[in-house]
C-alpha cells in the first residue's frame, strides 16, 4: 500500500489507472453525475456523464484547461483541486459553478483522484441543481410564509381595533364549551364587569337568573339556524332590559357565537357617547379613505382621505353625487359593487382605480359593507391607496389597464393613429419590464422569454429608456 503526503491512500488511483483513463471515467460517471479526465497540465481530455442531464456546452470542454470551463469565481477552487491531487493523490470535495447562456449558474461538487504515476487525474462531480432548486423553493416558501404571517398580523390588528372601538357590546363565545373567549370594552361597561370577570366564564354571564334560560335558547337557535334575532333579557347588576342577538360562525375547525348586547330603549350612556366620538374622530383622521353612501351609491359623508383622493376641497362637494364619479370605470364598477353587496353584504379587497376631480389616477383597494337595517340604511366603503405598495413579483395587468385608461381620456383630443402608436409602445414597454422583473433583470433570459434576440432587446431597452448604467458595455459585447 502506497502512502502519500498527509496520510492519504493512493491505492484507488493506481487501480483506476489499470483501467485506462476513458474506461475509468465511464465507470466513475456511473457513481457520480459527471466524470472528467484531466492530464498533468490541467487540460480536460475526456468528459463522461452518468444518468443525469448533461451541462450545456460541455461538448466544448475537451482540449480546454479545466479552469477555463468554470465561472471566474470558481477558478481558484479548481486550482486547489489540482494542487491537492498533485501533492496527496486525492483532493477534498469542492463546489464550483458553471455559467450558462440562460444566466443561471449550475453548481457541481467535485472530488479528484490521481491515476497512477502519469500525473493524469479523474474528477468525479455531483450535479447540485436539484438540491439548489429545493433550497430556492425552501427560501421562497419561507418568504411566502413570512408575508402571510405579517398579513395575518395586520388583519388581527385591524380586527382588534374595530372590535374594541365598536359602540356595540359584543361577546365571542365558544360553541363547544359555552365559555366567553373575548369581550370588547362596550360589553365590559354594559355588564359592569372587568374583562377578567367575563372572559373564561360560562355564558350567560351578567344576566338576571330568570333570563338565563332565554339566553341559552338563543344560542341553541343560532347553532341550528346560523343566527337568532333579538330577545329581551335583564341585567343582573341594574335590572335594565337589554336585547340579545347571536350569530354562529366557524373559525378553523371550531364554531363560535358572536353575541350582541344592546340597550332595549336605544339610549346611550355617557361612556357610549365618548366611544362614539372617539370612533368618529378615528374615522375622520384615518389614512384610508372612508365613505358612507345610501343604498344607491350616492355619497352621504366622507373623510379627509377620500377628499384628497377625489381632489375635492370640502365634503359638501361630494355629498349627493354617485361614488362612481370617482371610483372605477364610469357607470361600470359601482353597479358591480352594489350588486355584490346586495347578494353577499360585503365586498373585500377589490383592486380598481380612483379618479380625482382634476384627472389624477390612484390605485386603490376597495372594501365595503352593506347596512340595510341601519337607520337610515346605507353602505360603508373603505378605499386604501396601494399605488406605493411594494410588489412581490411582476406587475399584473392592473397597471396596464390603468395606463390605457389614461390614454382613453385623450380620445377626441389626439388623432387615433397617435393613440394606437402610444398604446402599442405602452404595451411593449410593459411586457419588457415584466420580463425583466420575472427574470431578476437577466437580459439574456428576458430576451428568450419575449422571443427576441438579445440585440433586439437592447435596442428596445434604449428606445424606452429602461437600460441601466452598464448597458452600454453589454450592448457593445453583444454586437
Amino acid at each position: 500500500m502506497i502512502k502519500r503526503s498527509g496520510g492519504r491512500d493512493d491505492t484507488s488511483g493506481e487501480l483506476l489507472a489499470g483501467l485506462g483513463p476513458e474506461s475509468a471515467a465511464s465507470l466513475l460517471s456511473m457513481a457520480g453525475d459527471i466524470a472528467l479526465v484531466v492530464n498533468h497540465a490541467g487540460v480536460i481530455t475526456k468528459v463522461s456523464f452518468g444518468a443525469g442531464e448533461p451541462i450545456e456546452e460541455s461538448e466544448r470542454w475537451v482540449g480546454q484547461p479545466w479552469v477555463d470551463t468554470v465561472s471566474p469565481d470558481s477558478r481558484a477552487k479548481i486550482e486547489m483541486l489540482l494542487r491537492d491531487v498533485a501533492l496527496a493523490g486525492v483532493s477534498q470535495r469542492r463546489q464550483v459553478n458553471y455559467a450558462t447562456p440562460a444566466g443561471a449558474d449550475i453548481p457541481v461538487a467535485y472530488s479528484a483522484v490521481r491515476l497512477g504515476k502519469t500525473g493524469d487525474c479523474i474528477a468525479v462531480g455531483r450535479d447540485l441543481r436539484a438540491i439548489s432548486a429545493l433550497q430556492q423553493r425552501l427560501v421562497e416558501t419561507q418568504q411566502a410564509m413570512e408575508r402571510d404571517y405579517w398579513r395575518l398580523r395586520h388583519v388581527e390588528t385591524r380586527y382588534r381595533l374595530l372590535f374594541q372601538f365598536s359602540m356595540e357590546a359584543i361577546l365571542v363565545v365558544d360553541a363547544a364549551t359555552l365559555r366567553v373567549v373575548d369581550a370588547n370594552a362596550a360589553a365590559e361597561e354594559l355588564l359592569g364587569r372587568p374583562s377578567d370577570q367575563i372572559v373564561g366564564k360560562m355564558f350567560p354571564v351578567g344576566l338576571a337568573g330568570d333570563d338565563l334560560r332565554i339566553a341559552s335558547d338563543l344560542l341553541a337557535t343560532a347553532r341550528t339556524l346560523g343566527r337568532a334575532s333579538d330577545v329581551h333579557v335583564r341585567l343582573a347588576r341594574t335590572g335594565d332590559e337589554i336585547l340579545l342577538s347571536a350569530t354562529c360562525f366557524r373559525q378553523d375547525a371550531s364554531s363560535l357565537f358572536m353575541v350582541r348586547l344592546a340597550r332595549a330603549n336605544g339610549a346611550r350612556d355617557a361612556g357610549e357617547e365618548d366611544r362614539t366620538s372617539q370612533l368618529l374622530a378615528l374615522v375622520a383622521g384615518a389614512p384610508d379613505a372612508f365613505v358612507v353612501t345610501d343604498l344607491d351609491g350616492s355619497v352621504r359623508t366622507a373623510n379627509r382621505a377620500f377628499l384628497d383622493i377625489a381632489q375635492l376641497t370640502s365634503e359638501e362637494q361630494s355629498v349627493g353625487r354617485p361614488l362612481g364619479d370617482w371610483i372605477g370605470r364610469p357607470g361600470a364598477d359601482l353597479p358591480v359593487f352594489l350588486n355584490m353587496l346586495g347578494k353577499h353584504g360585503t365586498v373585500r379587497l377589490v383592486s380598481t382605480a380612483a379618479r380625482g376631480q382634476h384627472g389624477a389616477l390612484t390605485e386603490v383597494e376597495v372594501s365595503a359593507v352593506s347596512m340595510p337595517d341601519a337607520s337610515p340604511p346605507g353602505i360603508g366603503f373603505i378605499l386604501r391607496d396601494i399605488g406605493r405598495r411594494v410588489a412581490h413579483g411582476p406587475r399584473g395587468a392592473r397597471d396596464l389597464t390603468t395606463a390605457v385608461e389614461q390614454l382613453t381620456g385623450l380620445v377626441g383630443r389626439v388623432a387615433v393613429r397617435d393613440l394606437i402608436r402610444d398604446t402599442t409602445d405602452l404595451v411593449e414597454r410593459h411586457f419588457i419590464e415584466a420580463a425583466l422583473e420575472l427574470t431578476d433583470d437577466n437580459r439574456t433570459a428576458a430576451a428568450e422569454v419575449l422571443g427576441l434576440s438579445r440585440q433586439s432587446l437592447y435596442v428596445k431597452l434604449r428606445r424606452f429608456g429602461i437600460a441601466g448604467a452598464d448597458d452600454s458595455a453589454v450592448t457593445k459585447e453583444a454586437s
